[in-house]
C-alpha cells in the first residue's frame, strides 16, 4: 500500500493546497509553449527607493526580463519597475540557453501602500485540544515566554518588536496572582508601555447564553487591572463564535472598551454571505439601541481563516514564504471580494458577490502555530524586522490589538458604515447539545439574581461569592464544549471528549448549586433580618409567618410554595394561612414530606398558597394560625382531559398526544392555530441521514431540500396520569412515547386568579451518536412574532440586524410576543433558549424549511445532536424544559413578554420568618412601565429598559429621595444607595 491510497478526511485542503490556489488565483497566464507556463502577478509591493514589484513564475527555470528595466533568473522571480501612477505596458521575455522561449505584454498597475498590524495572539479554547487544565496552564507558560520575547526584542526597531496581545483575560488574571512580584512588575510594565495588551473578555463566550447582568459582570476585571496595574483595557477580541448579542456593545462601552477583533469561524454550517454578510463592509461602527457603539473588525469570512489569516500566508513559517503569499493575499483582497474562491477550503456551497476591501490598512492576526491553543513565536516579530529593512510597503507592524483600531479611528472613522442590532451567532445551535446542563445554568442565572437581591436587603454584602458564581455560570457558557473529537474518551489530546465534558457538565451543575446555596442562605438571612424588626410585635397569636417576596418590578398575583418545617409547627396540626394585609384567609394545598416515604429530608409539608398583588421588590406576610381542619385533599378530574380556571380552559387531545385548545375566557378567543401543521406542545423528532463521528462533517454537506431528513415522529400512545384539583388550581399530568426517549411526561397546570397557563415538559432522553433534534410545537392563532428578549436588547422582524446574522433559528432569554389589534399573546422558556419561528429547518446550510410557514408557531428547538466536533455528541438522562404563556388585550408585547417571563424564571420566595414585621412593605419602586428592575445589589439598584426609545423613570427606595433615571433604549443602569 501506498500513501496515496490514504486520503484527508472529507477532502479538507491542507495549506500546500491553499496556498497554491492563492497563487493561481492572483497570477495569470502569459506564455504556454510546449508544456511550459509562465505567470505573472502585479503585486503591491514597494521599495525603499520607488520602485514596484512584479512577480514571475514559471514551471522550469528561465530568465526573466523586463526589456529595458530588469531581468532575473529562476523558477519564481521578483522584478523592479519604477513605481506608476497609470497603468503602463512592458514587454516580458522568457529565456532558456537556446534563447527567447516566449514573450508577452503585460501592464503594471498602480497598487496601493498597505499598512499590516500583525496581531500575534493564541486563540483561547478552554479544552478542545486538550482537558480544560492542561490547556489553562499552557496559556501561563505562554504568558512567561510573551514578556521573555518582548524584553529579548526591546531594542528592535519599533515595528518589529515581539508583541503579545491576550486575547482573554482569564489566563492573565490567573498569572498576575500565580508569579513572582518581579515577573509580575516586568509584565505591568509591559502592558503599560503597549508591548503586550490585555483584552477585556475573560474568555470567548457563546453571549447568547449569558444574562445581561452576567454579561456585565464579566468586565469588571477591566477596572480591577488598571486599579491594579495601572494599564488600560482598551480593546475586546472575540474569537472563533460568529456572532455576538447585541448587548454586548453597551458591556464593552460601560467597561471603557471601544474596540471589539471579531474573528468569525466559517466552520460549522456558517454561511453569513448567503444572509446579508457579502455587505458589511470591514471595519464598521457596531451601534446598539442605546446609541453605543464600538469599532469593529472582523476577519475575512467564510473564504478565509478566521483567527489563521496570517498563519495562511506564512507570517510564522518564514520570510521566503511570506515575501511569496501576503502581497498576493494583499492584492486579492484589493481586487475581488473573498482573497481565497469558493471551496478552498472545503465547503462547496454557493458563492455571493461582494465588493473588494477598500481601505489600504489591515489587521491580520497570527498564532504561533497553525493550532488552537498555539503558543508565541518570535518569527512573526522577525519577519516584520527583515521584511521592513526590504520592503517600504506594505509595511508590517508587530502589533497589539488596538493599535491597529486606533490607526484606523484617526483616518476613516466617520467614513465607516454603521449597523446596528443582534449579530445572531452561527453556532448558536450548540447549546443544544448540552440541554440539561444548559437548563441547570439558566436556572442559575435567574436564582442568582433574587440571592444577591434577598442578601442585599438582609444587610448582607454577598458580591463576592455572587460574582464567584456568575464566573462558573460564565465559565460553562464559554464557547469550547467539548474535545475536537468529542466522542473519544483519551486522556490527552483531542480524543480526550469524556474528560472534557464531564469537567464541562459538572462545572454547569456546580454553579447552579452555587445559586441554590445563595437562594437558601439569602432566603433564611432575609426571614430573619425581617423577624428581628417585628420581634416585639408579635401578638397576632400566629404560629408561624412567611414573608412572601416577589423578585419583579410589577405587582402580581402568583402561587408560593413555601416549606414549613415539622419542628415550628407539627405536620398533624391543622393550619390556616391569613393575609396578614386583609386578614382575608387563603385556600392552600399541603404536600406532606413524611419521614416514611422520604427519611433522608427535612420533615414538614410543603404549602401553596395563591397570593393576590404582592408588590414588585416587596413582599406580603402571610400568617400561619391554627385551622379548624387539615388541608383539603385534591379532588380528582374525570378523564376528559380539560382543566380550567377564570381566565383559561385548556383541553388535552389524548388522542392526538397534544393540547387541542387553549381558550382565552376574557377575550373570548382561542389561543391555538387547529390548523397548524404540529399540535399545541407537541413533541417532534427528527432524526437525519448524516454519519456521526466524523469531524467537521456538518460544515461540508448541504441541504437544499429535506433529503437529509432521515425520519420525523411524534409522541404517541398518551395516556393521562393525573387530574387533579387543588385549593390553588387545576393541574393535568399526560405522559406519552416517542422515538429518541423512554418516556415524554407532560403537566400542564392553571393556577386560580393566576393568567398564566404553565407548561412542563420531562423527557427521558435516549443516548445515542445518531444525528437528531427534539422539538415542542406551539403553534398560535396569531401572526408573525412582533418582539423577542435577547440579551441586552429586543429583537423583532423589523429591529435592524447586522448583516449576515444567522436567520433560521433564534436564540433568545425568555420570551416571545405576538400582538395584533384584538389580542397580545406572549410566550416565555426558562430552559430552552433555541427557537424557530414558522417551520422547521433542515439543520444543515443553506437551511431550507421542511414545513410550509405558519407564522404563528413557535419551534422550541429543546435539543440537538447536529455537530461533529467541540459539542458533546450525543446527550442522555432525565431532561426538564419549563414553559408558559399567557394573554391580554390590548397589552404591549414587550411588557407581556417581561410578564410571562418574570411568572416563570422568577417565582415567588417563601421565607419563613418568626416575628411580626409589618403586613407588606415595598423595597424598590419604578414610574416606567418598560423599565425593569433586574436586581439589587451592594452596589445599587440595577435597572434595564424594555422599550425601544430613551425613557425616564423615577426610582423610590424606602427612607432615600426618589432618583430621576434616564435610560436609554434597551439600556441598563444602576441607582446607588441600597446599602443597609
Amino acid at each position: 500500500m501506498t500513501s496515496r491510497l490514504l486520503q484527508r478526511s472529507l477532502g479538507s485542503p491542507d495549506y500546500d493546497g491553499i496556498r497554491q490556489a492563492l497563487r493561481d488565483d492572483t497570477s495569470t497566464p502569459v506564455i504556454s509553449v510546449r508544456g511550459l507556463e509562465v505567470r505573472v502577478a502585479v503585486l503591491p509591493l514597494f521599495t525603499h527607493d520607488g520602485r514596484q514589484a512584479v512577480r514571475v513564475s514559471s514551471t522550469e527555470p528561465l530568465t526573466h526580463v523586463l526589456v529595458g528595466v530588469d531581468s532575473a533568473t529562476g523558477r519564481d522571480v521578483t522584478l523592479l519597475v519604477p513605481e506608476v501612477d497609470a497603468p503602463r505596458e512592458f514587454t516580458l521575455e522568457c529565456r532558456d540557453d537556446a534563447g527567447v522561449v516566449g514573450s508577452a505584454r503585460i501592464t503594471v498597475t498602480p497598487q496601493r501602500k498597505w499598512n499590516v498590524f500583525v496581531v500575534h495572539h493564541s486563540h483561547l479554547d478552554i479544552g478542545y485540544t486538550d482537558p480544560q487544565g492542561t490547556v489553562l496552564r499552557h496559556h501561563l507558560d505562554y504568558l512567561d515566554a510573551a514578556v521573555r520575547l518582548a524584553q529579548e526584542s526591546a531594542s528592535w526597531p519599533d515595528d518589529a518588536r515581539f508583541r503579545w496581545t491576550v486575547e482573554s483575560s482569564m489566563p492573565a488574571l490567573r498569572w498576575l496572582e500565580a508569579r513572582p512580584k518581579e515577573m509580575v512588575d516586568a509584565f505591568a510594565e509591559l502592558a503599560r508601555s503597549g508591548q503586550i495588551e490585555v483584552t477585556a473578555l475573560p474568555f470567548q463566550l457563546h453571549t447568547e447564553a449569558c444574562s445581561t447582568e452576567e454579561l456585565h459582570r464579566q468586565l469588571r476585571f477591566t477596572a480591577q487591572l488598571e486599579r491594579r496595574y495601572g494599564f488600560a483595557t482598551k480593546s475586546a477580541m472575540h474569537t472563533d463564535v460568529p456572532g455576538a448579542v447585541v448587548g454586548l456593545v453597551d458591556a464593552l462601552s460601560q467597561a471603557g472598551v471601544r474596540y471589539l477583533a471579531a474573528a468569525h469561524n466559517w466552520a460549522g454550517r456558517s454561511v453569513p454571505y448567503l444572509h446579508g454578510g457579502d455587505k458589511l463592509t470591514r471595519p464598521f461602527r457596531w451601534r446598539a439601541p442605546s446609541g453605543n457603539e464600538i469599532l469593529v473588525w472582523f476577519t475575512d469570512t467564510p473564504h478565509g481563516m478566521a483567527y489563521m489569516e496570517g498563519n495562511t500566508v506564512g507570517l510564522t513559517d518564514s520570510y521566503e514564504l511570506a515575501d511569496d503569499l501576503l502581497p498576493r493575499y494583499l492584492s486579492a483582497l484589493a481586487t475581488r471580494g473573498y482573497p481565497y474562491g469558493p471551496g478552498t477550503f472545503g465547503w462547496q456551497g454557493p458563492d455571493a458577490p461582494k465588493e473588494p476591501y477598500e481601505l489600504d490598512v489591515l489587521h491580520l492576526r497570527v498564532q504561533g502555530a497553525h493550532a488552537d491553543n498555539a503558543g508565541p513565536s518570535i518569527v512573526p516579530a522577525t519577519i516584520a524586522r527583515r521584511w521592513n529593512e526590504q520592503w517600504a510597503y506594505p509595511r508590517l507592524r508587530s502589533a497589539v490589538n488596538s493599535d491597529f483600531f486606533e490607526f484606523v479611528e484617526e483616518r476613516y472613522h466617520d467614513r465607516l458604515a454603521v449597523h446596528e442590532g443582534d449579530w445572531t451567532d452561527w453556532w448558536a445551535d450548540g447549546l443544544g447539545s448540552g440541554a440539561r446542563p444548559l437548563g441547570y445554568v439558566r436556572r442559575a442565572q435567574s436564582a442568582l439574581r433574587v440571592a444577591e437581591t434577598l442578601h442585599t436587603l438582609a444587610g448582607v454584602d454577598a458580591t463576592e461569592r455572587i460574582d464567584a458564581a456568575y464566573d462558573k455560570v460564565a465559565l460553562f457558557n464559554e464557547h469550547t464544549w467539548g474535545a475536537a473529537n468529542p466522542w473519544e474518551d483519551a486522556e490527552e489530546g483531542g480524543d480526550s471528549g469524556g474528560l472534557q465534558w464531564t469537567r464541562k457538565s459538572s462545572g454547569a451543575y456546580d454553579a447552579q448549586d452555587d445559586a441554590s446555596d445563595l437562594l437558601h442562605a439569602a432566603t433564611r438571612r432575609f426571614g430573619a433580618a425581617l423577624s428581628d424588626a417585628g420581634a416585639e410585635d408579635d401578638t397576632r397569636g400566629a404560629l408561624a409567618s412567611f414573608a412572601v417576596f416577589s423578585p419583579a418590578t410589577w405587582a402580581r398575583t402568583d402561587v408560593v410554595r413555601a416549606f414549613l418545617p415539622r419542628d415550628v409547627v407539627g405536620t398533624e396540626v391543622p393550619i390556616a394561612i391569613v393575609d396578614a394585609r386583609t386578614g382575608e384567609r387563603l385556600p392552600h394545598h399541603e404536600e406532606p414530606v413524611d419521614p416514611a416515604d422520604w427519611p433522608t429530608r427535612p420533615i414538614g409539608r410543603h404549602v401553596h398558597a395563591v397570593v393576590k398583588d404582592v408588590p414588585g421588590y416587596g413582599y406580603v406576610r402571610l400568617d400561619v394560625v391554627p385551622g379548624e381542619t387539615q388541608a383539603p385533599e385534591p379532588v380528582e378530574l374525570d378523564e376528559s382531559g380539560v382543566i380550567e380556571n377564570e381566565f383559561y380552559r385548556v383541553a388535552y387531545d389524548v388522542r392526538e398526544g397534544y393540547i387541542g385548545s387553549i381558550f382565552d375566557k376574557r377575550a373570548g378567543r382561542e389561543l391555538v392555530n387547529g390548523d397548524a401543521a404540529a399540535g399545541f406542545g407537541q413533541y417532534v423528532y427528527d432524526q437525519y441521514a448524516t454519519a456521526p463521528h466524523f469531524n467537521h462533517l456538518s460544515g461540508h454537506v448541504g441541504a437544499h431540500d429535506r433529503t437529509l431528513l432521515g425520519n420525523r415522529s411524534i409522541g404517541e400512545h398518551a395516556r393521562i396520569t393525573e387530574a387533579k384539583r387543588t385549593a390553588v388550581g387545576e393541574r393535568l399530568v399526560v405522559e406519552l412515547r416517542g422515538k429518541g426517549v423512554d418516556w415524554i411526561r407532560t403537566t400542564i397546570e392553571l393556577h386560580n386568579g393566576v393568567p398564566r397557563l404553565d407548561l412542563t415538559y420531562q423527557l427521558a432522553k435516549q443516548g445515542t451518536a445518531a444525528k437528531e433534534a427534539v422539538f415542542l410545537a406551539f403553534p398560535f392563532a396569531a401572526g408573525k412574532a412582533t418582539a423577542w428578549e435577547l440579551t441586552g436588547g429586543v429583537g423583532g422582524p423589523d429591529v435592524p440586524r447586522v448583516p449576515g446574522s444567522a436567520e433560521y433559528m433564534l436564540p433568545i432569554r425568555h420570551w416571545i410576543a405576538f400582538e395584533d389589534p384584538g389580542l397580545t399573546i406572549a410566550w416565555a422558556t426558562l430552559e430552552a433558549p433555541l427557537v424557530q419561528l414558522g417551520t422547521i429547518h433542515m439543520p444543515y446550510a443553506p437551511f431550507p424549511p421542511t414545513l410550509e410557514q405558519e407564522d404563528g408557531t413557535v419551534y422550541s428547538w429543546a435539543l440537538n445532536n447536529i455537530w461533529d466536533t467541540n459539542f458533546p455528541a450525543q446527550q442522555q438522562g432525565e431532561t426538564t424544559f419549563r414553559y408558559a404563556v399567557t394573554s391580554e388585550s390590548g397589552a404591549n408585547g414587550r411588557r407581556l413578554g417581561a410578564a410571562a417571563a418574570a411568572g416563570l424564571c422568577e417565582p415567588f420566595v417563601g421565607a419563613l420568618i418568626t416575628g411580626g414585621p409589618q403586613a407588606s412593605e415595598t423595597y424598590v419602586t419604578v414610574d416606567h412601565p418598560d423599565v425593569l428592575v433586574t436586581s439589587v445589589g451592594w452596589d445599587g439598584v440595577r435597572l434595564q429598559s424594555l422599550a425601544a426609545e430613551p425613557v425616564e423613570t423615577k426610582v423610590t427606595m424606602p427612607g432615600q429621595e426618589p432618583v430621576e433615571v434616564r435610560l436609554p433604549a434597551c439600556g441598563v443602569a444602576v441607582v446607588r444607595g441600597t446599602r443597609q
